[in-house]
């Protein structure tokens, strides 16, 4: 690598997934959690970081590392209907759902299309931004990696064989590139095999990430995924603190790369950061799962085995508590259709849909409606004008002096305008009150668990942890942390390729 030094010290994210400042103070108060503690201590805590809508993994890192809204980065969740392709793309829901739409699909628009032929090529990412500038990065196990590099993926010869998938076909990632046993640093199998999420788990990250401090080869920005924790989660609910312990117990290995804590702050420059939150989940599946296929009976819906046909009405894309709803033959009259019928069931607390310039919101349970659109007197606390008008009970929203306050829904104007700007169609955006999570055809459920995906700030805000500098982001969106960290990088003395270890 031909590497030009950058002008601070070098950046470390870690993105532990679903971490929540509930649990995580709990933890911290129980001593289940010392290197966060210290970590806490040591730097800055913010737990009011939001996340971008819908809260699904993809979209939130696609966030992160362009700085946009997913109006501009065109990925609009883990589920969701292309309507220049004619088809559902699912990058990993459930495999019940992968089976029908073709599993071999799923893989090849995980692995190469996400990155590669997604997301738009009118934004940049923090990989491609550095490169101009003459500056390597890295990228651990995370979903969302595009930069400049070519990189050839071990993939297994079975599934070359008997597929289009190519071993020969490159993806371009950062210079440092780990995605699992597809792509690792070093020659070690060790955390990589396929029962073990094909190496893309805890343990993996920490060993990538070794691999870069033992051979004093890390970059001026690394990125590091540790998934773990989501799945806990899931099953055990939004406050399980066991999962916060065994993510501490990675972030230790981390830290103590450097010979000691105190020394890892003062040669690197820290983030440490959930990138969704979960709400908690009713364990009475009657009570708990709306049933999408239920609810549009009257409405002939597209079968993910059969794709869309002739006579279909409606697509679903379920996003676990959030779900878009298509009208395949774009009739706008079926989309308020739609959206009257969804008002009669008041576990859906946001449906949302465009109508002209306007983004037009109802909600099950409470009565009326609130249009909105961008550009007009009104001001948030992101430097956000909106025209605004109807029943703001419906977003919890409240105006003061001509100022915006966001309640149970943060940054919820902006969030739903770039959803529903997200992708072509006629559709709705609908989120599900706490308590609830959406079904399809095969979809996950995680009763008396947790589920994400919605606008709630139950699955939206997650805390912030900044260390090894005082800097800090204007705003504490994710949105907004791609500029901030490339301030981090090129501002400051930098001691070039530091010692590491003791």
């Amino acid at each position: 690598m031909n590497v030009k030094p950058p002008a601070g010290k070098p950046v470390i994210m870690v993105i532990v997934d679903t971490l929540m400042d509930a649990p995580l103070n709990d933890a911290i108060r129980a001593g289940m959690a010392p290197a966060f503690d210290f970590l806490i201590k040591n730097g800055t805590y913010s737990p009011g970081l939001i996340a971008p809508f819908p809260t699904m993994s993809v979209n939130v890192d696609t966030t992160l590392l362009t700085g946009t809204y997913c109006d501009q980065h065109k990925i609009p969740g883990l589920v969701w209907f292309n309507k220049k392709e004619n088809r559902l793309i699912n990058y990993g829901s459930h495999y019940r759902e992968l089976f029908k739409l073709g599993v071999v699909k799923a893989v090849e628009d995980l692995l190469f299309n996400l990155n590669q032929s997604h997301i738009s090529r009118e934004v940049r990412t923090l990989h491609e931004d550095l490169y101009r500038q003459g500056l390597d990065s890295a990228s651990i196990n995370a979903l969302v990696f595009r930069g400049n590099t070519p990189h050839f993926l071990d993939l297994p010869k079975m599934l070359g064989r008997f597929t289009p998938l190519s071993r020969h076909r490159p993806v371009y990632a950062p210079a440092i590139f780990s995605y699992g046993r597809f792509s690792k640093l070093g020659k070690s199998l060790k955390n990589q095999h396929f029962w073990q999420k094909a190496g893309v788990n805890d343990p993996s990250s920490v060993q990538q990430l070794s691999h870069l401090v033992s051979e004093n080869i890390l970059p001026p920005f690394t990125i590091v995924y540790l998934p773990d924790l989501d799945q806990r989660i899931h099953k055990y609910g939004r406050l399980d603190r066991v999962g916060i312990e065994k993510a501490d117990q990675q972030l230790q290995k981390i830290l103590g790369l450097f010979g000691d804590w105190k020394k890892a702050l003062e040669l690197n420059q820290w983030i440490i950061m959930g990138d969704n939150g979960q709400a908690w989940v009713h364990s009475d599946r009657n009570h708990a799962v709306i049933d999408l296929r239920k609810l549009f009976s009257p409405y002939k819906i597209m079968r993910l085995r059969k794709g869309p046909r002739t006579g279909d009405q409606i697509a679903l894309a379920v996003n676990d508590r959030m779900a878009y709803i298509y009208s395949l033959n774009e009739e706008k009259e079926l989309i308020e259709d739609i959206a009257m019928l969804l008002t009669g069931d008041n576990r859906i607390d946001v449906i949302a849909w465009k109508s002209g310039r306007h983004i037009k919101v109802r909600s099950g349970g409470i009565d009326g409606e609130i249009r909105f659109q961008p550009s007009g007197v009104l001001q948030d606390q992101y430097g956000q004008s909106w025209e605004l008008e109807g029943n703001m009970e419906i977003l919890d929203l409240s105006v003061t002096n001509n100022r915006i306050q966001f309640g149970l829904y943060p940054d919820a104007l902006g969030r739903l305008h770039s959803c529903l700007h997200s992708h072509e169609g006629e559709f709705l955006a609908i989120s599900a009150r706490p308590g609830h999570e959406f079904a399809g055809e095969g979809s996950p459920v995680h009763l008396g668990g947790a589920g994400h995906g919605g606008l709630h700030q139950q699955d939206s805000v997650v805390p912030l942890i900044v260390a090894g500098t005082d800097s800090l982001p204007e705003h504490m969106r994710i949105v907004d942390l791609k500029k901030w960290v490339l301030s981090l990088i090129t501002n400051g003395v930098y001691d070039s390729k530091p010692k590491m270890g003791s």
